[in-house]
């Protein structure tokens, strides 16, 4: 579901940075290679991204749902120096496609992959974080946010990637659609919740920006 048309989602993409060399292969060879290429940032997400890591300048990143490594990547090129970027997938398959372009990239010994459940690696971390990126099963937001807030730095920034869910949070809930009712949900709480402020940018799939008060 396009919530601008494509035609002005293009323009906005033209009149935004360039997407970097590299970038523009992993974007190609995902397309080329891997199933549901839609998971993928792409130019215009990923040059926000980017910029938002830049203006927060972390120290320490958390990215929940790796895919293809794309988002890290654009995420990466905002941290501090001697900042690392900890991203978390369950898909083995990935791992050496992620790897191969991390290690192309200036971030390779920055980047750090783990491959499980998040809900489990999250607590072996031992990390305070600035910035953290949510992109992955939607069933868990809750848990996921509610899990990262207490590891965020007073400041810091929380990412929530596809919460307007291809408009599906407009439409009838249907009895069935767990990941609908837990955005739901998810939408709610982060309004609400005190400890942070939140503003929902209609990029893409929906981008919501929540900051640590």
């Amino acid at each position: 579901m396009h919530f601008i048309s494509e035609e002005l989602e293009d323009y906005a993409a033209q009149h935004s940075e360039n997407e970097p060399d590299l970038l523009q292969r992993l974007n190609r060879e995902t397309h080329q290679k891997i199933l549901q290429p839609r998971m993928l940032s792409g130019h215009f997400q990923g040059r926000v991204l980017s910029m938002i890591s830049k203006l927060v300048n972390p120290k320490n990143i958390l990215e929940i749902g790796t895919y293809t490594g794309y988002a890290a990547l654009c995420l990466a090129e905002g941290l501090a120096p001697g900042g690392e970027l900890d991203t978390i997938d369950v898909n083995e398959e990935l791992v050496d496609f992620q790897r191969k372009y991390f290690d192309l990239s200036n971030y390779k010994n920055q980047i750090h992959q783990h491959l499980g459940s998040a809900l489990d690696i999250i607590p072996t971390l031992n990390k305070k974080f600035d910035l953290v990126f949510i992109d992955a099963d939607k069933e868990n937001y809750i848990h996921y946010f509610n899990m990262i807030v207490p590891l965020m730095n007073k400041g810091g920034i929380i990412l929530s990637d596809n919460v307007l869910w291809s408009g599906k949070v407009l439409e009838e809930l249907k009895p069935n659609d767990i990941s609908t009712k837990v955005l739901l949900e998810y939408n709610k709480l982060l309004k609400d919740d005190p400890r942070v402020e939140t503003v929902l940018l209609p990029i893409r799939d929906g981008l919501t920006v929540s900051r640590i008060i």
